[in-house]
């Protein structure tokens, strides 16, 4: 018998929180699914999806990075919102006749929807997004799905935010793109942030982030991507304003669940009771639903 096989690629890999969450979910779903890891550069992962082709057993991919653009021109097609980022983060391996068809999904933007909403936060008017990566591409389309109107990107460098900043014309939405130095003003006026860079890559916006007065008491709320180590500088210092902050491992939760059901088909991989022991995996928070 073929054993069910799925895994999660990227450079590094050892640090991923993946496999502990897709193990815990298989267990409690009661699927036998084995999910390993993979550290691949973007010159090795033509040869590995050629593997995936041709090994049985194959049902899905969890892309990360660097592997989340490369992997797109590999794939057989590609749907819904990795189709409208040019970016994916997941691949469903489908049977045919003709052999296995690989297809790129993005469960990123869910995941970042699903974080703020599972914190009660279910339209932002005012965001910011740190950042102008591939995640910031997520975070673009979530902001927009919930509701924002404008948003303005914090970039290292301003010449590479065009591609973040080209999405969000393209959903409507009014653009601004201004330096990651001495933007923490902009940051406290914000009424939803998405951060995107990498750990540590925020320290020195959350040391001027300290030197701004706080405001009238609203209630500002935070998701920062990067959660090892945790709380980021950026975290603590904006849950000392009194700010809301969503750990990194939330929006990892959420976009997992929907990994989960495309690679599985289980619809009830989306239960509190399968998010709870996902979250119970890895000691991040839990929200009731």
């Amino acid at each position: 018998m073929t054993v069910a096989r799925a895994a999660v690629l990227g450079h590094p890999i050892g640090h991923s929180k993946s496999p502990a969450l897709h193990r815990a979910a298989y267990r409690v779903l009661g699927i036998d699914m084995e999910y390993g890891a993979f550290d691949l550069t973007e010159d090795q992962l033509p040869a590995f999806a050629a593997r995936v082709r041709r090994e049985p057993g194959w049902r899905g991919l969890s892309v990360t990075m660097p592997l989340k653009a490369a992997f797109v021109p590999l794939v057989d097609r590609v749907e819904g919102l990795a189709a409208e980022l040019g970016v994916l983060n997941t691949v469903v391996v489908e049977d045919s006749a003709a052999g296995p068809v690989l297809v790129g999904h993005n469960t990123d933007v869910l995941g970042i929807t699903e974080s703020f909403r599972h914190a009660g936060l279910d339209a932002v008017s005012d965001p910011v997004v740190v950042g102008a990566g591939n995640t910031a591409l997520a975070s673009v389309a979530a902001l927009a799905r919930l509701g924002a109107r404008r948003v303005e990107f914090l970039a290292r460098d301003a010449s590479r935010a065009g591609e973040a900043a080209a999405l969000a014309a393209r959903l409507g939405l009014q653009v601004a793109v201004s330096p990651l130095e001495g933007g923490a003003a902009r940051l406290a006026a914000a009424d939803a942030v998405v951060s995107t860079l990498p750990p540590r890559a925020a320290d020195g916006l959350a040391a001027e982030l300290t030197a701004v007065p706080t405001d009238d008491g609203a209630a500002h709320v935070l998701l920062d991507v990067a959660y090892d180590p945790w709380p980021s500088r950026l975290a603590a210092a904006w849950q000392a304003r009194g700010g809301l902050v969503l750990h990194g491992l939330e929006m990892l939760v959420y976009q997992a669940v929907e990994q989960i059901v495309l690679f599985t088909g289980r619809e009830d991989a989306r239960s509190q009771a399968v998010i709870d022991v996902m979250c119970a995996s890895v000691g991040a928070p839990q929200h009731t639903a």
